[in-house]
């Protein structure tokens, strides 16, 4: 059964249930997934942002948009126009195939995993999961892996109560921390 069904079948009524709500569409659900890589060490290294974009093409089947500095800071060595990040926003059977996958394979493969904060919360429903290394999904063999590199998962939700929000994300099955 696909996580989409799963959704509409089992965490809409219970969610109803629990939310106290008697209108399907007042249940809060996922609107979209945003995973952010920044890319500031590639600055110098082509090859390297290449071989990035093409782990982050195989981890969410989208290619990515390359995100460029609005202006230089000579600090960080960055030029206006310079690529210092990349970005995919999923939405749709994409976005329910991603966060299955994020659930039920990826962090269970994190090391030392204890449950996710349950505080990532944005104060307007969002919710943010840092990851350090892209190793823990299962497209990124050994052998495809030239650089590790860390990436932000984003999950925007429809409501902007960060409670049903957490009811939400707790019904669909992520790993809070106790």
């Amino acid at each position: 059964m696909s996580f989409k069904v799963d959704y509409k079948e089992k965490v809409v009524p219970s969610l109803k249930k629990t939310l106290g709500l008697t209108n399907t569409m007042a249940v809060p659900k996922i609107e979209k997934v945003v995973i952010n890589v920044g890319v500031g060490k590639t600055l110098k290294d082509q090859k390297m942002l290449e071989a990035i974009t093409e782990d982050i093409r195989r981890i969410t089947g989208q290619n990515p948009v390359k995100t460029a500095a609005k202006k230089s800071i000579a600090g960080f060595k960055i030029r206006e126009g310079q690529v210092v990040g990349l970005v995919v926003t999923l939405r749709g059977q994409r976005m329910y195939d991603f966060v299955e996958k994020l659930i039920k394979v990826a962090l269970p493969r994190v090391r030392d995993f204890r449950g996710i904060n349950p505080k990532s919360f944005d104060k307007h429903g969002n919710y943010n999961i840092g990851l350090r290394e892209q190793i823990v999904f299962p497209e990124t063999t050994r052998e495809h892996i030239e650089y590790t590199f860390g990436m932000e998962v984003n999950i925007q939700t429809n409501t902007d109560d960060d409670k049903q929000a957490y009811e939400l994300l707790k019904a669909l099955g992520f790993p809070f921390a106790k």
